[in-house]
């Protein structure tokens, strides 16, 4: 998918155009409100929610006690009675006080009561490593949603999409788990002033004559994109590809780039074993229009999130080790290869404005 975006448009971070959607749709749609802890104290959730409450009032924006179980309960009933609540819970770790909620009830309603109850709501959730937050927050656990049918599993890695596939969010009768990694905060791409909403389940590609397949979740993106710099060094070039949606997933973009490159390296924000990677990959192992497709994952190592930003290095992949990977692929039988270090911490002063 490729969409033109006005060359006039102002430019928008991250962390503005999700406040700019909570406005527009609040604006239009007297059902939803916004509601988690601390969500109208003086910074907002990042700036996400600052100025909601002056605007709205403590009845459509308000902080809620520290009890996920509880509070998630309450949007399902919201939801359920015809309301679009967008609940807040700041860290996608403590979800996992919830899972009941929306394993159980959430994602089951509509099935269970024959189409005569919908639950539209949508569940924001921060991942992501910074200034050493470690084992219980820094967790991506979005393929633990993904897995279960009834739930839709969003992960915008640019301000343009992350504002159009909110809006769509907030209108779809659905419960949505909408993740934001936190480095992607401040980032900035160009957005429309004016609302719009961006349909589920349609990837962007990055460049269609690479050498091989990048595809990156949620952060990775920017990391895969990169990552494409320093392979230019070696002469290989790269296409990224951006699933925006987790569930449901643009298999059929991911496909089309695979068969034209024949190697794919899955980039995701999460563990590799069990994960989103390993959805993508087995689906590429299944086609039988891709049985020569050579397939790597890459992502969290098999451990524990560290605190340390020395640890993390070895965590997380990053442009350097994902290039390297990608030059392994393709060319096995050549020597090792490592991309300038200068030239790698070079990358990370380019602003990658999407979507591409």
């Amino acid at each position: 998918m490729s969409t033109q975006i006005d060359p006039g448009t102002r430019v928008l971070r991250y962390v503005d155009a999700i406040r700019e959607a909570l406005e527009q749709e609040m604006d239009v749609d007297p059902s939803v409100f916004v509601f988690g802890l601390d969500v109208d104290d003086h910074k907002g959730i990042q700036g996400s929610t600052m100025g909601l409450v002056d605007k709205f009032g403590a009845e459509r924006v308000f902080t809620t006690p520290l009890s996920e179980d509880a509070m998630t309960g309450v949007a399902i009933g919201a939801a359920m009675t015809g309301m679009r609540p967008v609940h807040v819970h700041i860290r996608m770790d403590f979800m996992m006080l919830a899972m009941n909620q929306l394993v159980n009830m959430a994602a089951k309603t509509h099935y269970m009561y024959g189409g005569a109850y919908k639950v539209p709501i949508v569940v924001r959730s921060m991942i992501g490593k910074s200034w050493g937050q470690g084992a219980q927050h820094s967790q991506g656990l979005h393929s633990m949603f993904a897995h279960v049918p009834g739930l839709k599993v969003v992960a915008p890695s640019n301000a343009y999409d992350v504002k159009g596939c909110l809006i769509q969010a907030i209108r779809d009768n659905n419960p949505i788990i909408f993740m934001e990694h936190r480095l992607l905060y401040f980032t900035d791409a160009y957005v429309p002033e004016q609302s719009y909403a961006l349909p589920f389940g349609q990837a962007r590609t990055h460049g269609e004559d690479g050498d091989i397949t990048l595809v990156g979740v949620s952060n990775m993106v920017v990391e895969c994109l990169r990552a494409c710099e320093l392979l230019t060094d070696v002469g290989i070039n790269a296409e990224v590809v951006d699933p925006v949606t987790i569930r449901p997933l643009d298999f059929d973009s991911i496909a089309a780039s695979a068969r034209r490159t024949g190697h794919v390296i899955i980039v995701d924000n999460g563990w590799v074993d069990f994960g989103t990677s390993a959805e993508i990959a087995a689906r590429i192992a299944e086609d039988d229009s891709l049985a020569s497709i050579k397939v790597r994952r890459m992502g969290y190592a098999p451990t524990t999130c560290p605190t340390t930003p020395w640890l993390e290095k070895g965590y997380y992949p990053n442009p350097a080790t994902i290039a390297e990977a990608a030059h392994t692929l393709l060319k096995p039988n050549a020597p090792t290869w490592s991309p300038n270090p200068e030239r790698a911490e070079l990358t990370y002063q380019t602003q990658f404005r999407g979507p591409f």
